[in-house]
């Protein structure tokens, strides 16, 4: 009785949190939502899902716990490549979904909205934003959403 009562509990998706499959089918509905001028120039990158930022990463960017970084561009941004380059890797978009999760229980915020948020920040690195310019543009368009 116990160990149906715990399947059955394990089962609904209320009481569990999503797994990595579950993220990436999430991440594939907000990229799906994302306008073509921008998913055009998207192309080739991968977006995968991890639980957590790898060590060397953390050590990287400095990161006081794993939980700090929801997600990482690793590439080279549009602005910078050549034709004259040759590629020394994939450029790849890391949503991380512990902290993400974490996040998502701290903030309230729909999951799948903050996801979708996650991944247009990662893109517009691809795209060669900064943090500081990607702030900018989402205060100036929470901005107009108030007027």
């Amino acid at each position: 009785m116990i160990k149906a009562e715990y399947a059955f509990v394990m089962s609904d998706p209320w009481t569990t949190a999503p797994t990595l499959n579950d993220m990436e089918n999430m991440a594939r509905r907000a990229f799906a939502q994302i306008p073509a001028e921008l998913t055009a120039h998207v192309e080739g990158v991968v977006i995968c899902i991890d639980e957590f930022p790898d060590p060397e990463t953390e050590s990287e960017m400095e990161l006081d716990s794993a939980f700090d970084l929801l997600g990482l561009y690793r590439g080279v941004a549009l602005g910078d490549k050549s034709i004259f380059d040759t590629p020394q890797d994939v450029d790849m978009i890391h949503l991380y979904r512990r902290p993400i999760l974490d996040y998502w229980c701290e903030s309230g915020e729909d999951l799948q909205h903050l996801i979708r948020h996650v991944l247009i920040h990662e893109i517009g690195h691809h795209f060669g934003f900064s943090d500081e310019d990607m702030e900018a543009i989402e205060a100036a368009a929470d901005q107009s959403r108030l007027i």
